[in-house]
């Protein structure tokens, strides 16, 4: 029975934890080249809304000749970059998920355009680079939570403070930088409401599927690597 209970084992992923190994080094380099990707990617999807506005203008939503369908869809163009974080944070754990946005930033400020803007040690001055250093402290605290913890509530409040801390960090940055620049207001209320506001709700709900998809890849990860192990020992 015992050998049994162990053969069994090999095949049941229980929470390990990430262990340092040759794996872990290619799946962080995988991962910097994941985050560089989502950068440049832009999903373009739609979506049924219930409009802000459907009360004040009725009229426009239903007119005489029925309904306006177009009013109550929402085009939306995307980038993936914070549910690619957590999709990370899933796989790679808190501290090696750490290293690798570290890894990327020092890529990104040494010269090398994988930024939304380009790259180097002036990219500091750009309006977004609150929210790729909130990606440090985000990273900490989420994976503090999660704990590989793979329970709907817990992967929720996980992703919710991760997201939190994302927009709250990058939506001070902003305002800091727009009021040391005396920027008009109009434009950075339309820089708030596109990298901050408009983006939350996508952040959390993709971030929240990343987390769980993770968890899948790092099951199959678990049994392929058990698998060499026993091979290993066997021989």
């Amino acid at each position: 029975m015992k050998r049994i209970e162990e053969q069994l084992r090999y095949f049941k992923y229980e929470g390990e934890p990430v262990r340092f190994r040759l794996g872990t080094i290619a799946m962080m380099a995988l991962s910097v080249l994941l985050i560089i990707m989502a950068t440049f990617t832009e999903l373009k999807f739609k979506h049924w809304i219930i409009p802000m506005d459907l009360f004040s203008n009725w009229n426009f939503y239903f007119p005489d000749a029925g309904v306006n369908w177009s009013g109550f869809l929402k085009s939306v163009k995307y980038i993936p970059q914070v549910p690619i974080i957590f999709f990370i944070l899933g796989i790679l754990d808190r501290k090696y998920t750490l290293i690798t946005i570290l890894l990327y930033l020092v890529l990104g400020f040494a010269g090398y355009p994988i930024f939304a803007m380009g790259g180097g040690w002036k990219y500091i001055f750009q309006y977004g680079v609150g929210y790729l250093l909130s990606y440090i402290p985000a990273v900490f605290f989420s994976g503090t939570i999660l704990n590989r913890n793979y329970k709907f509530p817990n992967v929720f409040k996980a992703v919710l403070a991760g997201v939190i801390i994302i927009n709250l960090i990058g939506a001070l940055v902003l305002l800091l930088s727009a009021c040391l620049r005396h920027e008009n207001w109009f434009m950075v209320k339309n820089l708030l409401y596109s990298m901050t506001f408009f983006k939350f709700f996508y952040d959390v709900v993709f971030s929240i599927i990343a987390v769980y998809l993770a968890l899948i890849l790092k099951q199959v990860l678990w049994i392929v690597l058990s698998k060499k192990e026993r091979k290993k020992v066997s021989e």
